[in-house]
C-alpha cells in the first residue's frame, strides 16, 4: 500500500529492545518478545479471521519455507498442527497445540515439539473504539542450552522476531483493508484451478480469511474431499456434478513457459496447456445453472511483446513474438464463456516477484553469493508485481462488476532490470558486479531468452488504478523488503505509534 495511506491499514510499535526482556538481574528468566499493531477493524472481525482457514498460511513469512504436515481442531484448546520447517538448510518437525481460547479477546498456542526449551504463544485482541482494536503477540521463550543458547543465538532470535511480526502485522492489516469494507456483503465461492501454484497458494488463504468458500480443481482423484472437483484438461474431463452455486471462476493453471528450451514440442505443449484448459472450464462453467457471474483467466505481459520503453496499457494491441501469440489465444479461448454473458477478465500478469517461485526464487542464491548482475545491457523493463499485490488485484477484480476484458497486474513503477539488480543487491547487502551477455543467453535459451529475461515490456495498470485499487507495495524495494524479510522500521512508512 502506498506510504500516504499506510496510516489507514496499521500503526505499529515494538516495546524497546524488541521487547526482549534481557536484564542482567533476571538472565536465567525466560525472554518475552511483544508486537502491537492497531487494526482498523472492530476486535470481533479481527478474531474471526484467525479462526479462519488460511490464517496460518496468510501469516507465514513469504521467505519462511513451512509446510503443514497435519492440523486439526483449529485454534480451539486441543487444537493441533504439525509442522516441517527448515532453519537455513536444517529441516526440523514444530508441533504446536492449542491451550486457551477466550473469543474474542485471546487465543494461546504452545510448542510441544520444536527448537526451542519452552515456547509460549499468546494472541490478544482489546478493542480501542467501535471499529479499531489493538492487536498484540507476545512470545514468551526459552532457548536451548542457556545461558549459552542466549549469548549466541539471543540477538539471531530477537531479529528474526522482529521480521516475522512486523510481516504478520502488516500482511494481516492490509488484508483486513481490503476484506472490512465488504464485510456486509455476501459471501462468495470461487472455483479455482492452478490452486497449488505460486499465485493460488496466496490467492486461496487470503480469500478463505476474508470468509469465502473455495473450491479447488485438481488432477489427481485421491485428492477429491469436500472443497475439490476433478478435471482433466488434456482428456478433455470436468466434474463438476453436485457443486454449490459458484459465484466466480479463476483460472491460474498452465505450462510453465521458462522450464526448459522453446523446441516445437514444447511451444505446442505450451500453447495447448492454456487455451484447451481455459476453454474446457470456459465451456463446462457456461453450462451450469446457474452460471457463475463472473471468469477470471491468467495470461500474461507477454501479450505485448518486446516493445522497448514504449510504455503500455490494456489498449495496446498484441506484440509479433511467439509469446504474444500464445497469450493472445489463451485469452481467446475463454469466449464462449463471454458469449454466454459470464463477465470474463483476462489478467495480465506481470513477473510476479517471491522466494517461493519464479524468476526472484532463481534469483536469491546467486545474488547472495555475490554472483549477481545484470542481463545484456541491463535497458529492458522489467514490469513486476510482487505476489500479494496480485492476491489483491484479484480480489479487487472479483468485487467491481465494471471491469471488464484485459487488465494489467503489475506495479505502477516498473523498472529496467539494471536498476533491479542494483535494489536486489542493496536489499541483500550484497555485490552485484557482473553482466551475462546477450550472446550468453542466445546460446543457452535461444528464443525463449530473446523473448523473456532480454524482452522491454513496460506496462502501466490503467485500469486497477482508474478503478481505485490501491497497491500494497508500488515501490521496488519496499516489495522486496517485505518479501524477503529485509524491513526497515521508518516513520513514514509505519507511522510507529507507542501504544500505552
Amino acid at each position: 500500500m502506498q506510504d500516504e495511506t499506510s496510516m489507514d491499514t496499521a500503526a505499529c510499535v515494538f516495546l524497546p529492545a524488541a521487547a526482549t526482556v534481557m536484564e542482567s538481574e533476571s538472565i536465567m528468566k525466560d525472554s518475552v518478545f511483544i508486537k502491537r499493531s492497531i487494526i482498523q477493524a472492530p476486535v470481533e472481525d479481527v478474531f474471526e479471521w484467525h479462526e479462519r482457514p488460511g490464517a496460518l498460511e496468510r501469516l507465514t513469512p513469504h521467505w519462511d519455507r513451512m509446510k503443514v504436515v497435519e492440523r486439526s481442531g483449529g485454534i480451539l484448546p486441543g487444537g493441533r498442527t504439525v509442522l516441517k520447517m527448515q532453519a537455513g538448510p536444517v529441516p526440523f518437525i514444530w508441533v504446536a497445540e492449542h491451550t486457551d481460547y477466550e473469543k474474542p479477546r485471546m487465543f494461546r498456542d504452545m510448542q510441544v515439539k520444536g527448537p526451542f526449551a519452552g515456547w509460549v504463544h499468546t494472541h490478544s485482541f482489546e478493542p480501542a473504539g467501535s471499529d479499531s482494536c489493538v492487536l498484540e503477540d507476545r512470545i514468551d521463550y526459552r532457548l536451548m542450552f542457556n545461558p549459552f543458547g542466549r549469548f549466541f543465538m539471543g540477538k539471531i532470535i530477537r531479529d528474526q522476531l522482529e521480521a516475522i511480526f512486523a510481516f504478520r502485522h502488516r500482511t494481516f492489516a492490509e488484508d483486513m483493508a481490503l476484506h472490512y469494507p465488504d464485510r456486509d456483503k455476501p459471501r462468495m465461492t470461487f472455483l479455482i484451478s492452478g490452486a497449488g501454484g505460486v499465485i493460488g497458494s496466496v490467492l486461496i488463504p487470503f480469500l478463505t480469511t476474508g470468509g469465502h468458500r473455495v473450491i479447488r480443481l485438481v488432477r489427481d482423484k485421491s485428492l477429491l474431499g469436500s472443497d475439490t472437483a476433478y478435471w482433466n484438461p488434456k482428456s478433455g474431463v470436468m466434474e463438476l456434478n453436485g457443486l454449490p452455486p459458484v459465484d466466480a471462476v479463476i483460472h491460474l493453471a498452465g505450462e510453465n513457459i521458462g522450464k526448459g528450451a522453446w523446441t516445437d514440442e514444447k511451444k505446442k505443449e505450451i500453447i495447448e496447456s492454456r487455451t484447451r484448459g481455459t476453454a474446457l472450464i470456459a465451456d463446462a462453467v457456461s453450462k451450469l445453472d446457474p452460471p457463475p457471474k463472473t471468469m477470471l483467466t491468467a495470461s500474461a505481459i507477454g501479450y505485448y511483446g518486446n516493445r522497448d520503453e514504449c510504455i503500455l496499457t490494456e489498449d495496446d494491441e498484441c506484440g509479433c513474438d511467439f509469446i504474444s501469440d500464445v497469450c493472445d489465444r489463451w485469452e481467446q479461448a475463454a469466449d464462449s464463456a463471454a458469449d454466454k454473458g459470464i463477465r470474463v477478465v483476462h489478467m495480465r500478469i506481470g513477473v510476479a516477484l517471491t522466494p517461493r517461485g519464479g524468476a526472484l526464487e532463481k534469483l536469491i542464491l546467486p545474488f547472495q553469493l555475490g554472483l549477481g548482475g545484470k542481463i545484456g545491457t541491463g535497458g529492458q523493463y522489467m514490469s513486476w508485481v510482487g505476489v500479494d499485490d496480485v492476491a489483491g488485484a484479484v480480489y479487487h477484480i472479483l468485487m467491481r462488476d465494471d471491469i471488464h476484458g484485459p487488465v494489467n497486474i503489475v506495479s505502477p513503477n516498473p523498472v529496467t532490470n539494471e536498476e533491479f539488480t542494483r535494489t536486489l543487491s542493496r536489499v541483500l547487502k550484497r555485490p552485484a558486479p557482473f553482466t551475462v551477455p546477450e550472446s550468453a543467453i542466445n546460446a543457452l535459451y535461444g528464443e525463449m531468452g530473446k523473448e523473456v529475461p532480454l524482452s522491454s515490456t513496460r506496462v502501466s495498470p490503467v485500469k486497477l488504478t482508474d478503478t481505485g485499487y490501491r497497491f500494497r507495495h508500488p515501490d521496488l524495494e519496499d516489495a522486496l523488503r517485505h518479501l524477503l524479510g529485509k524491513l526497515r522500521f521508518k516513520n513514514h512508512d509505519y507511522h510507529l505509534k507507542e501504544i500505552s
